[in-house]
């Protein structure tokens, strides 16, 4: 097998929090180029089509372009520039028509340093790679959902030639250039033997390859039809809860309809920003805004359960799925504040 056992989680120079924080600049900026999704996954709040008519703001469909561009555009307000745009958040990507579009303004933007995305790269035929590549992703992140056509069908809801799509991921591996590619699939659904297929299918057609387990990525979702274990972390490992969300300190996130969230894992936009800043919106307004920083601070004094109006009290991250443990620096990282 070519590839390396590796999680999708990038950590492309990665400074420990603990010692940055606070940051006059996010790392990443979750920009969602649809909120749709042409899967109906059992996890996932998105394919659920009938709740999604029913949450205010969602639905919303692919990002107007000339609003992501001026959201590149803003981008020279702050004082570094962007590690990451990463073009996901809530539905499919590449159900977006201009998504290549949206790869090369970002890269040609001096305010940001790499592009990548995470697709179940259904949509993913040669005549788009070989734009998504010409554009210059940097980072592609695939999630496959089965090792055949049935699981698909069981998990996803949807139907898929199964060897043409194994066929158009290895064509965007022969010519992906400088984008580095990561393949993951949810262990849970998969046997030993299934797992070793997973292996020998995928391991030679991407540099990076994993198998995750199921998290409760969606607080407030009470519609996920695949059952989870709490003890066992996103990667495999034992899991273990905090207090202070690290998310919220290095990355910010901005939905299909333009509209900021204070969390990526905002599903049902109930932690929206605009209205709570004044004047035309931009990435540096809300990054600067007394919401965010009162946001921030409330993890850091150790409050999060009384954070009851919004997810936060129940979040499964914050059990399973944490890249760095800050609750023993809280307090030093709320004086720096």
């Amino acid at each position: 097998m070519k590839a390396k056992l590796m999680p999708r989680i990038d950590i492309h120079d990665r400074i420990e929090l603990k010692n940055a924080l606070p940051l006059d600049t996010p790392y990443v900026i979750h920009i969602d180029p649809s909120d749709t999704c042409n899967f109906h996954c059992k996890f996932c709040p998105s394919g659920n089509t009938e709740l999604m008519k029913t949450i205010k703001g969602r639905g919303h469909g692919s990002m107007d372009f000339e609003v992501y561009k001026q959201i590149i555009d803003d981008l020279a307000e702050f004082r570094d520039p962007i590690r990451v745009i990463r073009l996901y958040k809530e539905g499919e990507p590449l159900v977006h028509p201009k998504f290549a579009d949206m790869v090369r303004y970002a890269k040609q933007s001096p305010h940001v340093l790499r592009v990548d995305t995470t697709t179940n790269a259904s949509l993913l035929t040669p005549e788009r790679s070989l734009e998504i590549i010409d554009a210059g992703l940097d980072r592609i992140n695939i999630s496959i959902e089965g090792i055949n056509a049935n699981q698909y069908k069981e998990f996803s809801n949807h139907t898929i030639d199964y060897e043409k799509f194994v066929e158009n991921i290895r064509f965007f591996y022969d010519h992906k250039k400088q984008c580095q590619m990561n393949i993951k699939i949810n262990g849970d659904i998969l046997n030993s033997e299934q797992e070793e297929e997973f292996y020998q299918v995928f391991g030679n057609i991407t540099d990076g390859i994993n198998v995750e387990h199921t998290i409760e990525y969606w607080p407030k979702f009470q519609d996920m039809k695949v059952e989870f274990d709490e003890t066992v972390s996103l990667l495999g490992g034992e899991s273990g809860e905090v207090q202070v969300c690290p998310y919220v300190f290095y990355e910010m996130c901005i939905n299909s309809d333009g509209t900021y969230s204070l969390c990526r894992f905002d599903w049902n936009h109930a932690m929206l920003m605009n209205q709570h800043v004044g004047g035309r919106v931009t990435p540096k307004k809300i990054w600067d805004s007394i919401v965010l920083f009162r946001f921030q601070e409330s993890f850091l004094k150790k409050e999060r359960k009384l954070l009851s109006v919004l997810s936060c009290p129940n979040c499964g991250i914050l059990k399973q799925g944490v890249p760095e443990d800050l609750d023993e620096f809280a307090g030093e990282i709320l004086d720096r504040m």
